[in-house]
């Protein structure tokens, strides 16, 4: 668990892979501006909770409750990256009195679907695993290349996620059970029922590879409170590659929404 700085509180939920560590960079720069609280998910390596298979996606909820109450926090500030907007908007819509303001950072809206090649992975992650791994660099190189100008910078940023990524290992079944949970429910309404001010998150529309921004921009027109937000010439990962810019925007929205 990352429980860093002081001030006003945010929780940082993690994406499909499940794991806080592969957030550092953008975790380390929000804590400087305030309490930063993350963690990884459930059923995953160091989340010290295991998943029960019965709960579906409601795994992700009770484990929030928990997150918050061992952190002391009655009401904080959700930041949801990836699909950790869906766990944020869902905990929004259901536990309002916790929730003082929304991030969704990249996040599929109601009616993303896979694609063919992503339903073919989540079919068959363990054998799909070598060819996730294959091409994750065709997805983030561009964006990589386009946020950070120098190639010492890009192979230094380079090195130092692949050993993040290597040192807090994902399980590919564990991905593929989020997304099909992810896929037999309806958060439309929960968009409806989100009383928190929010603010969306995203890249530049040619970046994101993996969910794409139209679709994360999506939520403009279905929760009430609305602010979006661009972080320029990045795309899927930009709290990494632009982590202080990421921090900034984030920081001085849960801080005019803190009471």
């Amino acid at each position: 668990m990352f429980d860093q700085g002081s001030g006003a509180a945010i929780v940082v939920i993690p994406g499909v892979q499940g794991r806080w560590e592969w957030m550092r960079p953008a975790l380390e720069a929000l804590s400087a501006r305030c309490r930063t609280v993350s963690y990884s998910l459930c059923g995953d390596f160091g989340s010290g909770r295991r998943i029960d298979p019965a709960l579906g996606f409601e795994n992700y909820l009770l484990q929030l409750d928990a997150v918050l109450d061992d952190a002391g926090l009655e009401q904080t500030a959700l930041c949801g990256v990836s699909y950790g907007g869906l766990v944020a908007l869902r905990y929004a819509a259901t536990r309002p009195n916790r929730v003082s303001a929304l991030i969704l950072s990249s996040s599929p809206a109601p009616g993303w679907a896979p694609t063919e090649q992503q339903q073919r992975w989540i079919a068959s992650p363990w054998r799909s695993a070598p060819a996730f791994i294959a091409t994750s660099p065709g997805r983030l190189l561009p964006e990589i290349r386009t946020a950070l100008p120098g190639w010492r910078e890009r192979l230094a940023f380079s090195v130092r996620h692949v050993l993040r990524v290597a040192a807090a290992p994902m399980k590919p079944p564990l991905m593929a059970s989020r997304v099909t949970w992810q896929q037999k429910m309806d958060f439309r309404q929960d968009c409806a029922n989100v009383q928190a001010p929010t603010l969306v998150i995203s890249g530049d529309e040619a970046l994101d590879r993996v969910v794409p921004v139209k679709v994360t921009r999506t939520y403009a027109s279905l929760i009430g409170r609305v602010r979006c937000e661009v972080i320029e010439r990045t795309g899927h990962i930009g709290l990494l590659t632009r982590p202080d810019r990421f921090a900034s925007l984030v920081s001085d929205f849960v801080h005019a929404n803190s009471h």
